[in-house]
């Protein structure tokens, strides 16, 4: 992107933020955080899209995203991502692709004593040791030795185990800015073996989920933190407002928060445990709005889900057909999942995967906000929950699940997959009273 359209960007939005005054609402950043920068500058209005339809964060105004060049898309993806690890760089470096890792972290998977006992004489340091005996996964997170960067370690690991599995703790961050609100975690309720799960931030307390039966748990340091990114899922999933009805209202859902509250957080090793909480627990469908690049830590766990008879279903994301695939989306056997506006078309941000199974809502909806109130959301993060819940709805093994939302995938415009699901479940903002 040219510094003249970058500057006409960031023009516009301030003079949105300035139109909208109080009424304009927050977009969360990475883990739906208050005033967390999403991209490196403005990005431009989708053509068709009212400048009245973005929600803006005074430090960016993002992210209807849609432009129609997709290198656009892709340079505001690097931006991003920049800014998050500029921001974050006590905790946060990056791969040989610019993808944000944990800095000074080289995760060991299933690693022999003797690698290990190599490894320690080599200078790296273990820093923690976990067990996910529910997905059958092992892992040591080292530090590489002094004066070493994490990809200088995992290069030194592979040389010292050629045949051994090592990886960088890679970062994934939410498919969709949600809108944000100062708010408090929602308390935890007990709930049933036959819940959904949910990996993304926390849930905040709102009205619309006052009488849902929602249990937290945290997975990065510290107790679970209401984000807006989270509540906007949870609301969409089991919410329940007057017309304001979550797809699979009635049923139990797990949250498993991998944020925490914080920037540099939403690694592997967290939705890694995340899962392994969830299989406990013997959910049957577990959603998961995030995005982030291939990692084996997280193959593994999807694949360890999906041996126990678990849909896991993704969002592709939005930084458009030219952004590389997102993961855990574009896993074999996991259900990806795109958006559609009010009219059926396809989000023109809707990143892509290496398959694509299904479309729903992701566009000219609303969502609960942490508190009392209601954003417009836009995203394939929020056509995500959709979809899960039309499978966990269906009923029975993973296999007659798929086959009966299939049945209902009804024809879109552009690509949306075997078509679009629930597109009865948009909640209009005029219904909930949230601006455009």
């Amino acid at each position: 992107m040219t510094r003249q359209p970058l500057a006409l960007a960031l023009a516009l939005g301030v003079a949105l933020l300035a139109a909208s005054g109080a009424g304009a609402q927050r977009l969360g950043g990475i883990g739906g955080l208050p005033g967390q920068m999403i991209g490196g500058g403005f990005q431009p209005v989708p053509p068709g899209v009212p400048p009245s339809g973005i929600l803006g964060n005074p430090l960016d105004a993002t992210s209807l995203a849609g432009a129609r060049d997709p290198t656009s898309l892709l340079d505001l993806r690097r931006q991003r991502l920049r800014a998050l690890v500029r921001e974050n760089r006590a905790a946060l470096d990056v791969d040989d692709h610019g993808d944000p890792v944990r800095r000074d972290e080289v995760i060991a998977l299933d690693p022999s004593a003797a690698v290990l006992a190599t490894a320690k004489r080599a200078g790296f340091t273990p820093l923690r040791e976990e067990r996910v005996d529910s997905l059958g996964l092992a892992l040591v997170v080292l530090a590489p030795p002094k004066g070493k960067g994490a990809k200088a370690g995992l290069k030194m690991l592979r040389e010292i185990d050629a045949s051994g599995h090592f990886e960088f703790n890679h970062l994934y961050e939410p498919a969709g800015a949600a809108v944000d609100r100062e708010g408090t975690a929602r308390a935890s309720s007990s709930s049933s073996d036959a819940a959904i799960g949910m990996i993304d931030g926390g849930v905040g307390a709102h009205r619309a989920l006052a009488a849902a039966t929602i249990e937290q748990r945290g997975f990065a340091p510290g107790a679970p933190k209401a984000s807006g990114h989270g509540t906007a899922i949870a609301s969409l999933l089991v919410g329940s407002d007057g017309r304001f009805v979550g797809a699979a209202r009635g049923r139990a859902l797990l949250v498993a928060d991998v944020y925490g509250g914080q920037a540099a957080a939403g690694s592997a090793e967290a939705i890694v445990r995340a899962m392994g909480w969830l299989a406990e627990r013997r959910v049957g469908v577990i959603t998961v709005s995030l995005v982030g690049p291939p990692n084996q830590l997280l193959e593994r766990g999807v694949a360890a889900l999906q041996a126990r008879g678990v849909l896991v279903v993704a969002a592709v994301g939005n930084d458009g057909p030219a952004a590389p695939p997102q993961y855990p989306a574009s896993y074999p056997g996991v259900i990806a999942v795109t958006g559609v506006d009010a009219h059926g078309r396809a989000l023109l941000e809707a990143g892509r995967a290496t398959h694509l199974d299904f479309a729903a809502p992701g566009a000219d909806m609303a969502a609960a906000l942490p508190g009392r109130g209601y954003g417009v959301v836009r995203g394939t993060s929020f056509a995500t929950p959709l979809v899960a819940a039309r499978l966990t709805m269906a009923g029975g093994d993973g296999a007659a699940a798929l086959r009966a939302v299939s049945a209902e995938a009804a024809p879109g415009k552009g690509s949306v997959g075997r078509g679009i699901v629930c597109e009865a479940c948009r909640i209009d903002p005029k219904w909930v009273g949230a601006k455009q």
